[in-house]
């Protein structure tokens, strides 16, 4: 089945819903998502979202964030856009609050000039700022944003489907560079359908998925990125990838994220032992950035070598703990942790991508009609590092004005008719096994050498590698019928490569870039941008 829409969103996480629930008062939407509506990380996201709703409160203020913004980002954030981010914080969750996002309110009765909501702080913020739904905030967002999608009659939900490669006039031979459709599979019948669209909007995610251990969801194979890259996209900054600090060790749930907030509430960093050690690394403690806790938790892993470190509320209420940390308390209490009464064990996971496709302020690509919004794009918001709780924010900031630029520029834009997808010189595979291979080699290799401390001689290793595997996989996809882990394992060689390839570049460690061979700060610095 073929489709024709004004625009395709691909991805149905907040950047992509946002974008879709602006743009649909007044035109035709498709929203693709790989799995279910809810399967991305949103849904996952657990701390909340970052931003100065109310300076009346206390002393915060949007200078304050974008201070806090720049300093985690390792003075390398575009300030211009920090600005614009945070002075859009107030409307995006407003916005948020219309839509019937149930953030927590305070316990006690707020005077008319305060706001009525509790705020969590997480490290890295000198305030309290964070919106949160318990610990649960993306999920209520995600839920709150498809139930709204769903009903909506020019929104056409477009579920198990994986978006293969753009489709531009550059490709076909034809003048300049506009997107005019994707070339996407249905995973329910394995069939190729090809979506044409006026304007197509890239929200897929990050790409964590490219390292043996992720916090991540299953989804977050950097397909946007890959997708861009290859269409003629520049990206910016993918060297740099947020490990999160602490998610929980344990056979049985290797994945679990413990939110930020549990150490905004106190919770303390130990070794196995009992003992803090976040002192001897930043006067900050467990509040300090995380590139910083996590290099300090790698480091005491391997000074000791130890399997994990541990992270402590046990100290705190016992309510307290299950009425602010629900989620958390049960999730560990499944595999034999009570949380209220012994430490939590935790390792360092890769959780973000602060790096991406490179956008303006109207979240506008290289190539004419193409957008990219959230973990997918580059807008200078997070430069070395993200601040916790920046990214839902980003979302729905420049889901927004996406939205408006796409709406003022609706009538301009033509639909152009895109070829079918041609399998006539392709079969079955029978070595599915080579697939599976490949993928584990790949972010073995990418966890072993280009993970939370790396060096030249990593990078270099690490290079071959990946190339030796884009040589085998490329020949895969030209002889055999593409499915999702063939299109997810292509997508990830080339963010892997784009990821080295960034590394490579850096001659500093600065946020969460550490090369032993360049341990020190250049004078100046600035993003690192690949051009195709």
């Amino acid at each position: 089945m073929n489709y024709t829409t004004d625009c395709l969103i691909i991805g149905s996480g907040a950047a992509g819903l946002t974008l879709a629930l602006g743009l649909a008062e007044k035109t035709k939407v498709i929203v693709l998502s790989k799995e279910t509506a809810c399967a991305g990380s949103t849904n996952y996201a657990q701390g909340g979202i970052a931003g100065v709703y109310n300076i009346k409160d206390d002393d915060d203020s949007i200078a304050a964030h974008i201070k806090d913004t720049c300093i985690a980002g390792g003075y390398l954030c575009d300030e211009k856009t920090v600005e614009f981010v945070a002075k859009n914080a107030h409307d995006a969750i407003q916005w948020l609050i219309d839509s019937g996002v149930p953030f927590d309110l305070k316990e006690e009765k707020a005077t008319d000039e305060q706001s009525p909501y509790h705020l969590h702080r997480e490290g890295g913020h000198s305030h309290r700022r964070i919106f949160h739904a318990e610990d649960h905030t993306g999920k209520s967002i995600q839920e709150t944003l498809t139930a709204l999608a769903r009903k909506h009659p020019n929104i056409t939900l477009l579920e198990n489907h994986n978006a293969i490669d753009l489709v531009t006039t550059r490709k076909l031979g034809l003048p300049g560079n506009r997107v005019i459709g994707a070339y996407v599979l249905n995973n329910e019948t394995s069939h190729v359908e090809t979506i044409s669209a006026k304007f197509i909007a890239l929200c897929t995610g990050g790409a964590s998925k490219v390292y043996q251990y992720t916090c991540n969801p299953e989804v977050s194979s950097g397909d946007g990125i890959a997708m861009a890259y290859r269409a003629g996209c520049r990206v910016a900054n993918m060297e740099f990838n947020q490990f999160h600090p602490t998610t929980l060790y344990c056979d049985a749930d290797r994945n679990f994220l413990l939110t930020e907030a549990l150490r905004g509430e106190g919770a303390q960093l130990k070794r196995p032992d009992g003992t803090r050690f976040m002192q001897d690394y930043d006067e900050r403690l467990e509040l300090a950035p995380r590139d910083i806790v996590a290099r300090a938790i790698d480091h005491e892993m391997k000074k000791l070598g130890a399997d994990c470190m541990y992270l402590d509320i046990s100290f705190k209420e016992p309510e307290f703990v299950k009425k602010h940390f629900p989620t958390i308390y049960e999730r560990c209490l499944k595999v034999g942790i009570d949380i209220t009464k012994r430490p939590i064990p935790i390792v360092p996971a890769a959780h973000f991508t602060c790096g991406g496709i490179m956008v303006d302020n109207n979240a506008r690509t290289d190539i004419e009609n193409l957008y990219a919004v959230g973990e997918c794009a580059y807008t200078g918001l997070h430069g070395a590092n993200r601040l916790a709780s920046n990214s839902l924010l980003e979302c729905v900031v420049y889901g927004k004005a996406a939205a408006t630029h796409i709406l003022k520029h609706l009538s301009d834009a033509e639909i152009a008719d895109i070829p079918d997808w041609d399998e006539s010189q392709v079969t079955n595979s029978d070595e599915e096994v080579i697939i599976t291979h490949n993928w584990h080699e790949l972010r073995l290799t990418m966890w072993d050498y280009v993970g939370i401390v790396r060096t030249n001689k990593r990078l270099e290793r690490a290079m071959h590698r990946i190339e030796l595997l884009k040589k085998e996989v490329h020949e895969y996809y030209s002889n055999f019928r593409v499915t999702r882990n063939l299109l997810e394992l292509r997508n990830l060689l080339d963010v892997a490569e784009i990821i080295v390839k960034s590394a490579m570049m850096r001659k500093e460690s600065r946020g969460l870039h550490y090369n032993l061979d360049y341990p020190n700060l250049e004078e100046h610095s600035g993003p690192t941008i690949l051009n195709p």
